[in-house]
């Protein structure tokens, strides 16, 4: 059992770096590729040209300990996100990009909910509540990558620039009603109405608590930190058990472990010592060993061949155009309305379409929960990778006459 692990692992690390660094090479964010390279270690590609070379690679009974190091390795970068992320900018920008963030969230989780309805009788899974399933693909369509949309402003030395500095906050907010409204929709499917509701409750009671006397704890635990001589390993375990603690009572409430650990990496100061200390020492691990092995779990979920007729085809097409027109859409009039240039405006819009590995965790939540079926599960992965990788030539088309 160890060997099979420790060689998937391997292989999974190789072939997500080879991989990621290839589309790195033509303008795409390495992120892309190694959620591709783990769908060419899945069923699509390698298990179906050499079955037993994929058996041997990713053997079945080493799936489920992968799938317990790629749940660890998304909550750990779940709060790394949350460090990430400046509460500060938010608050003294909020007036200005409110309405360009409730838009961003509303048009594409408005279409989204008409596309489900039209879905519902040829892709729901049988069984499931009609109105869950609904909500969860709204939700769906309406998330924005904001790790990924960061690193692509940061690949161009954007994030500083006005547009680079809209769009992180504009993300940040969309984000962040998203995970609410995903929090409040795993309660749902999870429960009956009573305990829905009992779960609704304890979230919101959660969450105001991190943010006020959480928040106050925490920058006064980081002040304290930062002032001693040394920022050891001692302070890093006291974060990590930190956000392990928060991911077990968001678990244990009924919501995802995910949001727990986000929750904890926002009311961290992200520029404390001890959140730059903790960032270097684990963000390798995260997203070197970590991250791939969920990519490689999801790609061993990802069954490119269910999608078999061209109607089918044309579903997943239909969902692209959906998905894109309503958060490129939503965002640009919006941002347009606001006074922003047609040029930034597009920009911005392109942008906030950016989904990435926030997707695909919202999506392996939902095959999770049984809410959507394996072969909507793939029309929804390839739509967050070709959403994402129209977003660099997009940009790059959008900037370059004005010459920003």
């Amino acid at each position: 059992m160890l060997l099979s692990v420790l060689l998937a692992l391997t292989v999974i690390m190789l072939t997500a770096r080879l991989v990621g660094a290839a589309f790195a090479r033509i303008n795409q964010p390495a992120v892309i590729g190694e959620v591709v390279g783990g769908i060419l270690l899945g069923p699509s590609l390698l298990g179906r040209i050499a079955p037993e070379a994929q058996a041997f690679v990713l053997p079945p009974d080493a799936a489920p300990i992968l799938g317990v190091i790629s749940q660890l390795g998304v909550i750990l970068y779940m709060f790394l996100v949350g460090l990430e992320l400046d509460l500060g900018r938010l608050r003294t920008t909020v007036s200005k990009t409110i309405a360009i963030s409730v838009s961003a969230i509303v048009v594409p989780f408005a279409l989204g909910t008409l596309l489900a309805m039209w879905l519902g009788e040829p892709l729901a899974p049988a069984g499931v509540d009609r109105r869950s399933f609904v909500l969860f693909i709204g939700i769906a369509l309406s998330i924005t990558a904001f790790p990924v949309l960061a690193r692509i402003l940061s690949d161009r030395g954007l994030q500083r620039t006005p547009i680079g500095t809209l769009a992180l906050t504009c993300a940040a907010i969309n984000d962040a009603i998203a995970w609410c409204l995903l929090a409040f929709a795993v309660s749902i499917m999870q429960a009956t109405p009573w305990q829905a509701a009992r779960t609704a409750a304890l979230t919101a009671l959660y969450i105001a608590t991190m943010l006020t006397i959480g928040r106050v704890l925490a920058r006064a635990a980081a002040d304290w930190l930062d002032r001693s001589k040394r920022i050891g390993e001692q302070s890093v375990a006291l974060v990590l058990v930190s956000v392990l603690l928060s991911a077990v009572a968001t678990e244990f409430i009924g919501i995802h472990a995910i949001f727990g650990a986000f929750l904890i990496g926002t009311i961290i100061p992200h520029d404390s010592k001890v959140a730059t200390q903790v960032t270097e020492r684990i963000a390798d691990i995260v997203r070197v060993m970590l991250l791939p092995a969920f990519f490689a779990f999801t790609g061993l979920r990802t069954q490119i061949g269910l999608i078999e007729s061209g109607r089918d085809w044309l579903i997943c097409a239909l969902i692209v155009v959906v998905a894109t027109a309503g958060k490129f859409g939503g965002t640009t009039i919006a941002a347009r309305a606001s006074g922003l240039g047609w040029r930034d405006s597009g920009a911005l819009g392109i942008l906030m379409n950016t989904r990435g590995l926030v997707e695909l965790i919202v999506l392996n939540i939902g095959l999770d929960l049984g809410v959507i079926t394996p072969r909507l599960f793939t029309m929804l992965v390839i739509m967050a990778l070709v959403t994402t990788m129209m977003t660099s030539p997009i940009l790059s088309t959008l900037l370059r006459p004005s010459k920003r």
